[in-house]
């Protein structure tokens, strides 16, 4: 039925899949816990990304609170839906319609994310750069 290499190929196979349910069953053994957790809350990396994480926001924000001119801004794609309407094109309309309404609640996302941001800066600053916490 197997010629000579598919029975090595079988074989080789079967091998393997008995390693690694030998392996699973080891690391079931030992509770599960062959690779270590995070050993803190990541405070100090996200003290020195503040900074950056802020510009990253305030420029989105800028971006999507843009006139009609301005590429991803809310007034533009509001525009496009409102040409769509116009000119008939009903299901344009409807895709466009739902990416505006995930823009319009990505700016308030956006808005609590930067008053977030704002509370842990003062908090990385009161602890140091987050060096107390690790």
């Amino acid at each position: 039925m197997y010629g000579r290499r598919g029975m090595r190929t079988l074989l080789a196979g079967l091998a393997v899949t008995a390693v690694l349910a030998g392996a699973g069953g080891a690391a079931a053994a030992d509770g599960g816990t062959s690779a270590p957790g995070p050993k803190g809350d990541g405070a100090a990396a996200l003290c020195k990304r503040v900074p950056k994480l802020d510009r990253r926001i305030h420029r989105a924000l800028k971006r999507l609170d843009g006139g009609a001119g301005t590429r991803g801004s809310v007034a533009r794609l509001q525009q496009r839906v409102d040409h769509a309407k116009k000119a008939g094109h009903n299901e344009v309309a409807t895709f466009l319609q739902d990416r505006l309404d995930f823009r319009k609640s990505l700016v308030g996302t956006l808005e609590k994310r930067q008053k977030d941001l704002t509370a842990v800066r003062t908090w990385c600053q009161a602890d140091g750069g987050g060096k107390a916490a690790g």
